[in-house]
């Protein structure tokens, strides 16, 4: 059974979009046995950076595995299931390109441009870089429904995601074809459960920290 590191709490601001959404996503839609353990958000001590050296969540643990980085940690999962990742060469290769391309190539650009952006003060100097990767991206898709050839996969979730926050602040007002593409991808029942048992989890870190 594969156990999934977060934080045991978080501020409201970041809840449903921690990063060990993607992995509970991935495990939900393999239909992998999981658990979800803490820790600290508060005091990172040398257990946790012994697994994650930035001090940073999600980790995993499996069996004698232990892998950081949720785009490692995403590829890991899919390997253990074809819902995830084609088993043919090809295929597989085509998953792990556009898994790459959501991380170096989208949100490389997406979450300093977030961080950045402030109502009021004008316009975001990165918006020109985001708004060409969003054409170059929304020319990719085409008419598919999703990135790689074979179908949904463990790409999409890493993509989906990292478009979810540009979604919520209009930067995809002019691209409907990458609107309807997240849409479709946080409709998955699996992405529900992961976004429902992630704010659970949290809450239930609320009344830790009360009590």
């Amino acid at each position: 059974m594969i156990t999934v590191w977060t934080y045991d709490w978080v501020p409201n601001g970041p809840r449903g979009h921690v990063r060990d959404i993607r992995l509970r996503w991935a495990l939900e839609e393999a239909g992998l046995d999981y658990v979800v353990k803490s820790v600290p958000f508060d005091g990172r001590g040398p257990d946790h950076i012994a697994r994650q050296p930035f001090g940073q969540i999600p980790f995993i643990d499996d069996g004698e595995v232990t892998l950081f980085e949720s785009g490692a940690c995403l590829l890991y999962i899919a390997r253990k299931s074809e819902v995830l990742m084609p088993r043919d060469g090809k295929g597989e290769a085509d998953v792990t390109q556009w898994l790459i391309a959501a991380l170096n190539s989208v949100e490389m650009v997406s979450v300093p441009w977030w961080f950045i952006d402030k109502p009021g003060q004008g316009d975001n100097p990165l918006g020109g870089w985001l708004r060409s990767r969003f054409e170059r991206l929304d020319a990719a898709l085409g008419d598919r429904d999703w990135f790689a050839q074979s179908g949904f996969s463990v790409a999409d979730i890493m993509m989906a995601d990292t478009l979810r926050v540009p979604l919520k602040r209009g930067a995809l007002d002019t691209y409907p074809k990458l609107i309807a593409y997240v849409e479709r991808a946080l409709a998955r029942p699996a992405f529900k459960k992961a976004y429902d048992d992630q704010l659970a989890h949290f809450a239930a870190g609320d009344r830790a920290r009360a009590s």
